[in-house]
C-alpha cells in the first residue's frame, strides 16, 4: 500500500475532528445563547476536545499521544475568533453632521433621542403646524439621504423636525429588554409633549410607518397629531405581518452591483452573531456580542442586497449612495428585538377603524414591502383618505435621482395643505383586490 494513503485516511480523520468540534461549538454557541463572548461554549468544546484526545491517545506511546491534540488546537485557534472582539464594546456614535445641530431630548419615557430641526425658509408661505419625520430600520440612524429630502421639505416652508429612534444613529440605546414596538410609540406621544406646539404632522416612513400606524391606533397619541402620513409601511401587527403575497414591481434586488466597503459579517465573529441572530438561534440580547459592539461592528455593506431591494430594477445600476459611512448606523440586535414584539402582538384592526386623524397612504411602484401589509393599513383606517401610489420608484421613494424627491415632496405637501393630489387616488379600497391581483 503506498505511504501516502494511511497518511491520507489520518488527514482526512483529522479533518473530520476539526468539523465536528467547530459544530459542536458552534451548537453550544446556540444553547448558551452565547454566554460570555462565546468562551462558554468555547471552554465546553475544548474540554470536550481535549478529553477525547486523550482518550484517543491512551495506548499509544508518549510522542504518537500528541497526535489528537492537533485537530483540538486548530479547532480552539478557529472558534476563538468567534470570542475576540475586533471593534470597540462601548458605544461609538457617528460624528456631528456639517450641515444641522444634533440636539440631544431627554423624553419622558426616559428615552434620549438625537433631534435635527430644520427651520421653514425665511420666504415663501411658512406652516404652522411642525412637521415630525419618523424614519424606517427600526433602530437605524436617518440617512443623509433622508436630510436631504427634509431639507427639501423646509425649503418649502415646513418647520421640519426628525428624532432618531432611541438606539439608532446618535441616540442612546435601551437596555434590550426595553426595545418594543410600544415604545417607540410612546416616544413619538412624548416627542410631541416636548417640542411643546400643538398637534404635529407627521411622516412615517418604513418601519417609522408601522410605528404611525400603531399610533392612530391609540387614542391618546393620535390626539396629539394633525394629518398623518404613511409612506411603504411594514405590518402594523401580528396578523398582518403573517400575510404573504407579492410584492410590487420588480425591484433591483440581485441586479445591482454588490455594495462596496468593508463587512463585519467577513470577520467570523460577526458573521456568526449576525447570521444567527438571523435565523432566530441567538436571541437579540444574546451574551455573545453587546449591542453597542454589534452597533459598531455593523457596516452598510452588511445590508447586501436589502439596498437594492430598494430601488426598481431600472435604476440598478445608478443606485445612489444613501448615507456616508461615517453617519452610518443601525443596531441589528435592537432591530430584531422591535420587529419580534410587531410579530408577537395583536391586531389592532378593529382600533385602527376608530381613528379620526386625516391620513394619506403613500406605496411605491417597486415597492420590497408585502403589498397585504400597505393595504392592511388602507383597508382599516376610514381616515386614511387618499393613497397615492409613486411611479417608477421603489421602496425609498424619496432617492435623489431624477425627479423623485421632488415628485415626492409634491404629494407630501398638497396633503398637508389639503390640496389636489397630485396623481389620482389609487388604490381606493374597492380597487384591493383588483391592485392585489393585478401585481401593481
Amino acid at each position: 500500500m503506498p505511504v501516502f494513503v494511511p497518511r491520507l485516511a489520518r488527514l482526512l480523520t483529522a479533518l473530520a475532528a476539526v468539523v465536528a468540534l467547530v459544530v459542536v461549538f458552534l451548537g453550544l454557541i446556540v444553547l448558551t445563547d452565547g454566554a460570555a463572548s462565546g468562551l462558554a461554549a468555547w471552554s465546553a468544546t475544548l474540554g470536550a476536545g481535549a478529553a477525547l484526545a486523550i482518550w484517543r491517545g491512551r495506548h499509544r506511546t508518549w510522542p504518537a499521544r500528541l497526535m489528537p491534540f492537533l485537530p483540538v488546537a486548530v479547532a480552539a485557534a478557529l472558534t476563538a475568533t468567534v470570542c475576540v472582539p475586533t471593534v470597540p464594546t462601548t458605544r461609538r456614535y457617528p460624528p456631528a453632521l456639517p450641515y444641522v445641530t444634533t440636539q440631544h431630548w431627554r423624553l419622558a419615557t426616559g428615552s434620549r433621542v438625537a433631534v435635527y430641526h430644520y427651520p421653514p425658509a425665511k420666504s415663501g408661505t411658512r406652516h404652522p403646524v411642525p412637521f415630525v419625520y419618523l424614519n424606517g430600520g427600526p433602530v437605524r440612524g436617518i440617512s443623509e439621504l433622508d436630510h436631504r429630502f427634509l431639507r427639501l421639505l423646509a425649503g418649502r416652508g415646513y418647520d421640519v423636525y426628525a428624532y432618531e429612534q432611541a438606539g439608532g444613529g446618535r441616540s442612546e440605546p435601551l437596555p434590550m429588554g426595553q426595545y418594543s414596538v410600544y415604545r417607540s410609540v410612546r416616544d413619538l406621544a412624548a416627542f410631541t409633549d416636548r417640542l411643546g406646539r400643538g398637534k404635529v404632522d407627521v411622516l412615517g416612513f418604513s418601519s417609522g410607518g408601522t410605528v404611525l400606524t400603531r399610533a392612530l391606533a391609540e387614542p391618546g397619541v393620535a390626539a396629539r397629531l394633525h394629518r398623518a402620513i404613511i409612506a411603504e409601511p411594514g405590518p402594523m401587527d401580528g396578523p398582518t405581518a403573517r400575510l404573504t403575497g407579492h410584492r410590487g414591481r420588480p425591484s433591483a434586488r440581485g441586479l445591482a452591483p454588490a455594495m462596496s466597503g468593508p463587512r463585519s459579517t467577513h470577520v467570523p465573529r460577526y458573521g456568526v452573531a449576525f447570521g444567527l441572530m438571523r435565523l432566530g438561534l441567538l436571541t437579540p440580547g444574546t451574551g455573545l456580542i453587546g449591542q453597542a459592539e454589534g452597533a459598531n461592528a455593523f457596516t452598510a455593506a452588511d445590508l447586501g442586497g436589502d439596498t437594492a431591494s430598494a430601488y426598481c430594477a431600472r435604476d440598478a445600476h445608478r443606485i445612489p449612495t444613501e448615507d456616508s459611512r461615517r453617519n452610518f448606523s443601525f443596531s441589528a440586535a435592537a432591530s430584531l428585538r422591535v420587529q419580534q414584539t410587531v410579530r408577537d402582538s395583536s391586531s389592532i384592526a378593529s382600533r385602527l377603524g376608530r381613528s379620526r386623524t386625516p391620513a394619506m397612504l403613500m406605496i411605491a411602484e417597486c415597492s420590497s414591502q408585502v403589498r397585504r401589509w400597505e393595504t392592511a393599513v388602507l383597508s382599516a383606517d376610514p381616515a386614511i383618505t387618499r393613497t397615492q401610489y409613486m411611479p417608477r420608484v421603489g421602496h425609498h421613494m424619496w432617492n435623489g435621482l431624477d425627479d423623485n424627491n421632488d415628485r415626492a415632496a409634491a404629494v407630501v405637501t398638497a396633503f398637508l395643505q389639503d390640496a389636489p393630489a397630485p396623481l389620482r387616488n389609487h388604490p381606493t379600497r374597492e380597487e384591493i383586490p383588483g391592485f392585489l391581483h393585478d401585481r401593481a
